[in-house]
């Protein structure tokens, strides 16, 4: 048992809340635990301008973190006047993630604008955005459906993240934050339903890992990611 009482297969308390923000066309607030981020998908009329005059679309993240969402009160990153390069990462890594299940040609010269705040980390801060983001982007796709601007929902699949690692030889599935910071292998997993693979990032921070122990813990990861996509799917009442 760890020490939340949690077997080593078990998600957290998984929690995903569609439609909570009043103002934007799409929206999640996603809890991994005590980890907690609002994610809001916003329509955008325009488009980056690589892909001016093709016709297609495109989705896009932003990523922060609140001042107290940790023990300690950060200084705002734009107090600052740059973003650190852990979220410049972060952010990039949900709009990969996003435009891997979404058909940007039948978006029309319009973008999603995702935006994923950071209320309160403890651990996974990454695996929960992408994995709320999701939720906001398809309630923001159905609503442009439901105003006539797109004629077919353009999701190729769901897309969802988690993250495992090894403490002591064990495999354990979605790390809070004292095991993330104290296990010997840390790895974030990106899958879609179809059980393909956006993005796997894993690093050994003390022993390296062999192949067995590698393939053990994808293993763990598209058992979590097909019971997160389980939790979108109801939160969505697909």
């Amino acid at each position: 048992m760890r020490h939340s009482g949690r077997r080593p297969d078990q998600l957290r308390d998984v929690t995903l809340e569609p439609g909570v923000s009043v103002h934007a066309e799409g929206s999640c607030l996603v809890k991994f635990g005590r980890t907690h981020v609002l994610c809001t998908a916003s329509l955008e009329n325009t488009v980056p301008p690589f892909l001016k005059g093709t016709g297609k679309g495109w989705v896009t993240a932003e990523y922060g973190m609140l001042p107290r969402a940790t023990g300690e009160r950060m200084r705002p990153e734009a107090a600052q006047g740059k973003q650190s390069g852990r979220t410049q990462e972060i952010q990039r890594l949900i709009g990969r993630a996003l435009r891997a299940v979404v058909h940007l040609s039948l978006l029309g010269e319009r973008s999603i604008q995702i935006d994923c705040d950071v209320l309160q980390a403890d651990g996974g801060t990454r695996t929960a955005a992408i994995t709320g983001a999701f939720v906001a982007v398809h309630d923001a796709l159905v609503w442009m459906q439901r105003q006539g601007m797109i004629a077919a929902l353009p999701v190729r699949d769901f897309v969802a993240a988690v993250s495992v690692g090894l403490a002591g030889g064990t495999a354990l599935l979605d790390l809070d934050y004292a095991e993330d910071s104290a296990c010997d292998t840390d790895m974030n997993v990106v899958m879609t339903g179809a059980g393909r693979f956006v993005e796997v990032q894993g690093t050994a921070e003390g022993e390296p890992f062999a192949r067995a122990q590698m393939d053990a813990l994808l293993a763990l990861a598209e058992r979590g990611v097909r019971e997160l996509i389980g939790q979108q799917k109801r939160a969505l009442g697909l």
